[in-house]
């Protein structure tokens, strides 16, 4: 009898906690795509998109260089980010996050220029292009460092490379197709103001985690 309710209570705290897990995952996937997808507004490598497409007019091997790219870059800052949260313990990952996230606010809010985002790498054909220049033109970008705090703000790799490479391809596959006439018709600068309010509360939380009785 005893047998029988311990497996059941392990059977029953196993889904728990398998529900939880599920459902972490799934808030790191959504957060991940919506922050990602408007801090790409604007973004330097938005307007790579717009100038690999307007020079080669081949969307195909544009996109899935983009696709390429991302990934690479997404999980490398996704798998450093949750390794540092372990190394360094959640109190001083709290206060990292907490002022990066806010300094990531103030960096939404400054629009980049095209002449940022435009290497030549023409002999390695219209894919190699895209993916080396993306991946190039990505480090140390916001959107970068945004993956990487979110994986280390969810502890996790996956859901959050997947949420944030599909923000990106969300945001940079109009550009690709559509053209710079029908992004000038998008609001660029609200945009910016959502993202940087997303990551400043995001900044908050972080730091008054202890308040609000989060770990």
């Amino acid at each position: 009898m005893r047998r029988r309710k311990a497996r059941r209570y392990n059977a029953a705290f196993a889904s728990t906690a398998g529900r939880r897990a599920t459902g972490k995952s799934l808030d790191a996937f959504l957060v991940s795509i919506g922050v990602v997808a408007l801090a790409e507004m604007g973004d330097k490598t938005q307007l790579l998109a717009l100038l690999l497409a307007a020079r080669h007019r081949r969307p195909i091997p544009i996109i899935l260089g983009i696709l390429v790219a991302t990934l690479a870059n997404h999980f490398l800052a996704a798998w450093v980010g949750a390794a540092v949260t372990r190394a360094l313990g959640a109190d001083a990952m709290r206060w990292i996050l907490g002022v990066s996230f806010i300094a990531m606010a103030a960096w939404t809010l400054v629009p980049d220029k095209a002449d940022d985002a435009n290497p030549r790498y023409g002999h390695l054909g219209v894919f190699g292009t895209t993916l080396v220049t993306f991946f190039l033109v990505e480090i140390g970008d916001k959107t970068q460092i945004a993956t990487a705090a979110l994986a280390a703000r969810y502890d996790s790799v996956l859901p959050v490379v997947a949420g944030t490479t599909l923000g990106m391809l969300l945001a940079d596959v109009p550009a690709v197709f559509l053209g710079e006439r029908i992004l000038r018709k998008v609001p660029m600068k609200p945009l910016r103001w959502v993202a940087a309010a997303i990551f400043a509360a995001f900044g908050v939380l972080a730091l008054a985690g202890p308040l609000l009785g989060q770990t």
